[in-house]
């Protein structure tokens, strides 16, 4: 198994890696809408902070000399699922067809109450 850390994204709030390589796959920890350069939430609405999410996990990616094209799975929480249609819009400007598979729940509150996560597998 190999650590993945990008200095582009932030780094993990608690024991755990940014990604990890295994076999071939890059599974990426739950990234939060965090700006590595100012450790703050990169906006405080939805679209902004999916856009900085997908950024880090972007970011993550090419540390491991990959990109977004490869990733294969995507699950998104979210705190309000009336954000739906919002974060498809965002998500829709990071993929093309064909789109990772993905699923996407509503939770009850994220870590530092941040309006999304979004954690990924990729193909490296």
């Amino acid at each position: 198994m190999n650590t993945i850390n990008s200095k582009k994204a932030p780094s993990a709030i608690g024991p755990y890696s940014q990604a990890t390589e295994v076999g071939g796959l890059i599974y990426i920890s739950g990234q939060l809408p965090i700006d590595a350069t100012t450790g703050k939430f990169l906006g405080s609405d939805i679209k902004s902070q999916a856009k900085q999410s997908l950024e880090n996990i972007k970011h993550i990616l090419e540390e491991a000399g990959t990109s977004m094209s490869n990733v294969v799975k995507t699950t998104i929480l979210l705190k309000d699922i009336n954000d739906f249609a919002a974060v498809n819009e965002i998500y829709a400007t990071y993929f093309s067809a064909p789109y990772p598979a993905r699923a996407t729940y509503e939770v009850s509150k994220l870590p530092l109450d941040a309006l999304i996560e979004i954690e990924s597998i990729a193909k490296k």
